[in-house]
């Protein structure tokens, strides 16, 4: 068993950092030209995400090694801090304004999106709750949902139908593990639905998306522009591609190469083969977590390994399927692999929180 442990954090942390690896790589081969172009003079994109994953390991390091972040009192602490951020990134001035939302709040020469950091506090306050209830009280609460709410609702304002559609599923995802009354998800399904067709009609730039999914070249030009662009990034690839470096859509045919799309590109490059590669290390990284979790030896770090790497293993998920065009646009980027430096942080900050559970776990048994 000692070794199995081993084993299971050996490969969770190889395949972060194997994935954050293969993000640099095509960071530099699908944003250089890019950036060339459109931030001439500034530093290249691939050294700033090269900057970001030496400070997220520095990061991870330590955080593994404090049991602060593994007590519940400290995630309703940062859940409450990460409402208030949500709260003053509304605020003109203290918000900033990118793509018509306003997500991200400036701090210097950085800037941070809150959204990120509420859905790991939102999972993480949720978790320890769930773990309370006993097996004779499962049973709809409403604090649960109300947790679950809030920071939705708030997120929805700026608007971010992404990040508010990965919580809920996240949360939900949770709450069946959990064990949850199955009869509640029939409920949950419908009101979703009346509410996810309510989201769209809000905003003509939605409905724009769930046309140009359905026929891409109906408007090629215009909201089927990513869409279209994506596909022929990836059609001609064939198994092994045209080779690292040598796409020919991040030749400022697919815009920002190096965020939402980066899996084009991936697959331009290296073919179908190449994806798969990268699909692997996405499998290794989620069984190596889901591995982690049930080796814990308290539900409540059970729940929040669980939500946490279910969560990063759904964002890949809908990042490909956009890519691949079986879903519409949503504008989520791709874990460990998109271009971000705060959401490099964010997702490392997951891992060593991971990491610490399992730390955790070893030194109680």
């Amino acid at each position: 068993m000692p070794y199995l442990k081993f084993t299971y954090k050996r490969l969770f942390i190889t395949s972060a950092i194997l994935l954050s690896v293969v993000g640099i790589l095509f960071v530099y081969s699908a944003g250089t030209y890019w950036s060339s172009i459109h931030y001439e003079g500034d530093t290249p994109f691939y050294i700033r995400q090269s900057i970001f994953l030496v400070i997220a390991i520095i990061v991870f390091l330590m955080i593994t090694n404090m049991s602060i972040f593994t007590q519940e009192k400290t995630w309703v602490t940062l859940y409450v801090f990460s409402l208030l951020l949500l709260v003053l990134v509304l605020i003109p001035g203290i918000g900033l304004s990118r793509n018509g939302s306003q997500s991200w709040i400036g701090l210097g020469p950085l800037t941070m999106q809150p959204a990120e950091l509420v859905k790991i506090t939102t999972l993480m306050y949720l978790s320890y709750l769930l773990s309370k209830v006993k097996n004779s009280e499962r049973v709809v609460q409403f604090k649960h949902f109300l947790i679950i709410i809030i920071p939705s609702a708030l997120i929805m304002i700026q608007p971010d139908f992404g990040s508010v559609f990965i919580l809920i599923v996240s949360a939900f995802m949770l709450l069946f593990v959990a064990r949850y009354p199955v009869k509640l998800y029939v409920g949950i399904i419908g009101l979703g639905v009346i509410g996810l067709v309510g989201l769209i009609m809000s905003a003509p730039y939605r409905l724009q998306r769930i046309f140009a999914f359905i026929d891409p070249w109906a408007d090629p030009l215009g909201a089927g522009f990513q869409g279209v662009q994506s596909m022929l990034a990836i059609g001609p690839a064939g198994l092994l591609g045209h080779g690292f470096g040598d796409s020919r859509q991040k030749f400022l045919y697919l815009p920002e190469p190096q965020n939402d799309f980066i899996f084009s590109i991936i697959l331009e490059e290296i073919g179908f083969l190449g994806g798969m590669v990268v699909l692997l290390l996405f499998g290794m990284f989620i069984y190596s977590g889901i591995g982690l979790a049930m080796q814990a030896t308290q539900s409540s770090h059970f729940y929040a390994i669980v939500s946490l790497v279910s969560m990063i293993g759904f964002q890949a998920c809908l990042n490909i399927g956009v890519v691949i065009g079986l879903i519409p646009v949503t504008g989520v980027t791709l874990p460990f692999i998109s271009y971000g430096g705060t959401s490099l942080m964010i997702i490392w900050f997951i891992v060593a929180i991971v990491i610490s559970y399992s730390n955790r776990t070893e030194t109680v048994k």
